[in-house]
């Protein structure tokens, strides 16, 4: 190989050099240049992203009174509530309480019916043996025992009558009442005001605060003429009528 042939290839190889030198320079200038797109493009992200501002003392006073004034509507709204519902639950059990007495009282009520039909069917014996206490007089040893005997029968039925709750009525003295008595006969006297019961003639019952049986009775009236001459006539048509 000649000297000439020797420099050629020297130039060739040196060429070669440059060419890969500059390639990879070439290389490295486009990635920096990508690097600092990038990094430009993150930067701009970060300084396009909204800074918190903060609040001024004022307008931390204004949010501060609106949530207040909301939580105060908040608690009128449940305030409300709980008073409807105190409403609902006291008007519930005033009328459940109306409603458990009306119940009792008319079981009560019921029940006293039933047991003063039962025990109304029972006054006519013991009208009876009243009868017989005040119209037999036991003439001798016998006669008392047999009437002990009954009467003894009749204290036991007045006994089990007062445990039902039965009393009698003692309306002697007092003023009439069509409530609890009933005017069979008047008497005009001046004994007595007018009105007033002079004598109790089939006597008158209580079951509790209720009448059982009305009391028979009569009743006082004032003289007047026109009262005399009827009692008058009417004694002497009676003194005609019996036998001689």
């Amino acid at each position: 190989m000649t000297n000439e042939q020797q420099q050629l290839e020297k130039t060739l190889e040196i060429q070669e050099e440059e060419q890969v030198n500059n390639a990879a320079s070439t290389a490295e200038m486009e990635e920096n240049l990508q690097n600092q797109i990038e990094t430009g493009e993150s930067s701009s992200d970060t300084t396009s992203e909204p800074q918190e501002t903060e609040l001024t003392p004022e307008q931390i006073i204004t949010v501060l009174t609106e949530e207040i004034v909301s939580l105060k509507q908040k608690l009128e709204e449940q305030n409300q509530q709980f008073e409807q519902l105190k409403s609902s639950h006291i008007r519930l059990t005033a009328e459940f309480d109306n409603f458990r007495k009306r119940t009792a009282r008319e079981k009560s009520e019921l029940e006293t019916q039933i047991k003063g039909r039962t025990i109304n069917e029972l006054l006519s014996v013991v009208d009876n043996f009243e009868r017989a206490r005040g119209q037999i007089k036991p003439s001798n040893d016998g006669e008392m025992e047999i009437h002990k005997s009954y009467q003894s029968v009749y204290k036991n039925l007045v006994d089990s009558l007062k445990r039902l709750g039965v009393s009698p009525m003692r309306p002697e003295g007092e003023i009439f009442d069509p409530l609890y008595h009933e005017a069979m006969l008047r008497e005009y006297t001046d004994e007595y005001p007018e009105g007033t019961i002079i004598e109790q003639l089939v006597r008158g019952y209580f079951i509790g605060d209720q009448v059982l049986r009305h009391a028979m009775v009569k009743v006082a009236a004032p003289k007047t003429p026109e009262t005399i001459e009827a009692a008058e006539v009417q004694n002497t048509e009676e003194e005609n009528a019996s036998p001689s």
